[in-house]
């Protein structure tokens, strides 16, 4: 089951390292020596049906080892930590609100995936396209608990503008940008709505409305939001946070019974575009098994397979979405997007600004 959905069914995940073992047979010696084990670094949100990975592990003849920890900003940042001497050989998860950071960093090595030419070409970053290789996309959005504003009698938000009215107040939660992919994201679907000058009004405006801040996403979400599974059995109080466009679908397809309906909604107008890289780590001890590992990540059996397992959408031509997707979460149709350069000249004075603002 995807770790990110992990809570709906009450199972607890902390944000130390975790370490996941793949299918295959091979010795503890053959595993210390990293020969026939090659290593993927992640977030907690990897996730990959058993049967899927075995059979990529007895067509490649290498055992697949997962080490995850906790969310992208935070993996991403250990990565950068430790390159010299990484603690695996594939990073999967540094997104497009992250990636200058580690293209700057040198964290990867130069590979073309075999079948990066089936990706599609709104995908492929113009920066650093010989280094990461585009895996999945989804959409940072705000999420309403549908219940709670039926019993208020109050119209759901459906854009930015909306979470500063008074209406509002006190009802929104969000997630650290500093240490957060999705609060980074959300940070940066602001200043993409109102510019270099506008987006601290804007964010003084939430603060002074009670916006809440919380460390990540799985505090957020499976803590806070009164909507979710989790939300609701540790007794959250905030009826709106920021998540995915495929988390309603989550609730309903991790829900027994299904219910008819998606019990949370999107707010339209609040998307903000993701999309997440894997990359060969420039100091990996098994570079080809690596290589491998990569051209599983884009191949069609892992992107079919990660939907229901990641609750995020593929990037490869053809491949076709749950239903439960097309239903209950689309992708947005005019989300919020902002060029890779531009975030990478303004990120860290928006972090710090933000940071300065919204936290002290």
């Amino acid at each position: 089951m995807n770790r990110k959905y992990a809570g709906i069914l009450a199972v607890g995940l902390g944000l130390g390292l975790v370490v996941v073992t793949g299918c295959g047979s091979s010795s503890d010696d053959e595993s210390a020596s990293g020969s026939r084990t090659v290593t993927l670094v992640s977030h907690n949100s990897w996730a990959v049906s058993k049967d899927v990975l075995a059979a990529f592990e007895e067509q490649s003849g290498y055992r697949v080892k997962v080490l995850t920890d906790g969310d992208a900003g935070q993996a991403v940042n250990k990565a950068i930590l430790t390159k010299d001497n990484p603690q695996g050989d594939v990073l999967f998860g540094v997104d497009n609100t992250l990636l200058s950071r580690a293209l700057d960093n040198g964290l990867f090595q130069p590979y073309e995936a075999k079948d990066a030419d089936q990706v599609e070409a709104a995908y492929r970053p113009a920066e650093g396209g010989d280094r990461v290789t585009p895996v999945d996309t989804g959409d940072i959005c705000v999420n309403y608990d549908k219940a709670y504003f039926e019993k208020h009698d109050l119209a759901p938000p459906t854009s930015y503008d909306d979470l500063v009215k008074p209406a509002y107040k006190d009802l929104l939660v969000t997630e650290n940008a500093s240490s957060s992919s999705p609060g980074l994201g959300f940070l940066l679907g602001t200043a993409a709505e109102y510019g270099d000058d506008g987006w601290s009004d804007y964010w003084e405006k939430l603060k002074a409305n009670g916006v809440k801040v919380v460390e990540g996403w799985e505090q957020a979400y499976n803590e806070e939001f009164s909507g979710s599974a989790g939300g609701k059995e540790a007794g959250g109080e905030r009826p709106l946070v920021v998540s995915y466009a495929s988390s309603p679908p989550a609730e309903v397809i991790f829900a027994d019974p299904r219910p008819e309906t998606a019990p949370t909604g999107v707010a339209a107008d609040t998307c903000f575009r993701q999309v997440e890289y894997a990359g060969l780590l420039s100091n990996a001890r098994n570079s080809e098994g690596g290589k491998a590992l990569i051209d599983f990540l884009v191949g069609e059996k892992f992107q079919g397979d990660m939907p229901l397992n990641m609750f995020v959408y593929p990037v490869r031509e053809g491949v076709q979405v749950p239903e439960e997707f097309a239903e209950y979460g689309p992708q947005a149709e005019d989300p919020h997007t902002m060029d890779p350069a531009k975030i990478a000249d303004h990120r860290d004075q928006w972090v710090k600004s933000w940071t300065s603002l919204v936290l002290k």
